[in-house]
């Protein structure tokens, strides 16, 4: 399995002696070139859920495992290894930086790793070919449709070949025609070797997962087939 997440609950303090229990008892297995999507209303906890999925946060209790490595066994420089080499992360907000070309932005992570410029520019070149933007690379993201933006932003999420791709409502910005287009593309990532976990309130784009996950009031309450 390459996420594991053993009776894990989330708990936030606010400084006085209520406590939110965002997610309580949660047990999640992901296998390796699943694609998996998590449903559920606003505050159910499937952000949090998320977060803890992608090593952004660490439970309160329980374990989460990415890869078999214990996140809460890393301190934040760990952690931040941990998300570099195995996730990368596409959100509703494609996050692009406005001055900055298609190719900048996707060679951005890279550079942030201390990667050499020229070994940046032919991956980020390959990761634009990949969703079909090759001929866009030298456009800035006013210069793009929607769809075309969120495609940058995936590339710029698979530029270090993670295994794992987490997204966030990613085609909730986008138009319907335009929201398909990029759910076919995550298919064809999971396709070439892909574990896909995706974040939706939507049911359409649900049916393209092999799983769906529901969550209410931080707890698991079913999981079905798509």
């Amino acid at each position: 399995m390459v996420i594991e997440l053993q009776h894990v609950g989330k708990t936030y303090s606010e400084g006085t002696p209520a406590e939110v229990v965002a997610l309580r008892d949660i047990n999640l297995q992901v296998a390796a070139g699943e694609f998996l999507a998590i449903m559920g209303p606003s505050g159910s906890g499937k952000s949090t859920l998320m977060n803890l999925i992608g090593c952004l946060d660490v439970p309160s209790s329980g374990r989460c495992l990415c890869d078999g490595v214990d996140v809460a066994s890393l301190d934040a420089t760990g952690r931040a290894r941990l998300r570099l080499d195995k996730l990368g992360f596409v959100f509703q907000g494609f996050h692009l930086l406005t001055r900055m070309s298609a190719l900048d932005n996707v060679m951005l992570p890279l550079a942030y790793a201390g990667v050499p410029r020229a070994e940046r520019r032919r991956m980020g070149e390959a990761a634009l070919k990949d969703v079909g933007l090759a001929e866009r690379a030298a456009h800035r993201p006013s210069e793009l449709s929607g769809g075309q933006q969120q495609r940058v932003a995936i590339a710029r999420a698979l530029i270090n070949r993670p295994p794992i791709l987490l997204a966030d409502e990613p085609t909730g910005a986008l138009d319907t025609r335009t929201g398909h287009d990029i759910l076919t593309l995550f298919k064809r990532l999971q396709m070439a070797g892909h574990t896909i976990i995706l974040i939706t309130h939507d049911p359409q784009v649900a049916e393209a997962a092999d799983r769906v996950v529901h969550i209410r009031d931080g707890q698991l309450i079913e999981e079905l087939a798509a």
